[in-house]
């Protein structure tokens, strides 16, 4: 029997654009990547759901090619003393990927958070609306 071969997905996605790039499982080596602006010609449509779901099935495509059969997903936000919160595109990217015929195995949060870092912007009293 053949050993199936596993990668990471690890997607980054903020609210200006989502970026999904395929590694082998050491992380080492990108074996696919797309970003919003490779799909959509409007820079606001870059972060948007459906075009989350269109790389995720191009990613797969390229991913399959390879030889992957499933994936762990490693979902990152900005993070830091930015957005907290992944974009609109991290969950329809994943559930693109499931239905593109990838297994889906772990799901982890990746999203870098400060043990007080930098100052946030927004002065002292913080941004008021």
């Amino acid at each position: 029997m053949t050993e199936e071969k596993w990668g990471i997905a690890h997607i980054f996605a903020s609210f200006n654009n989502t970026i999904i790039t395929i590694t082998d499982l050491t992380g080492a080596e990108t074996l696919a990547k797309i970003s919003g602006g490779m799909v959509v010609k409007a820079a606001r449509d870059e972060s948007s759901p459906y075009t989350a779901m269109q790389m995720a099935m191009k990613v797969a495509d390229a991913a399959k090619d390879k030889g992957i059969v499933g994936v762990h997903v490693r979902v990152r936000a900005p993070g830091g003393n930015k957005q907290r919160s992944p974009g609109p595109g991290a969950q329809a990217a994943i559930r693109a990927l499931a239905r593109a015929g990838l297994r889906i195995g772990r799901i982890e949060d990746v999203t870098p958070i400060p043990h007080d870092g930098t100052k946030p912007k927004g002065g002292k009293r913080g941004r008021r609306v």
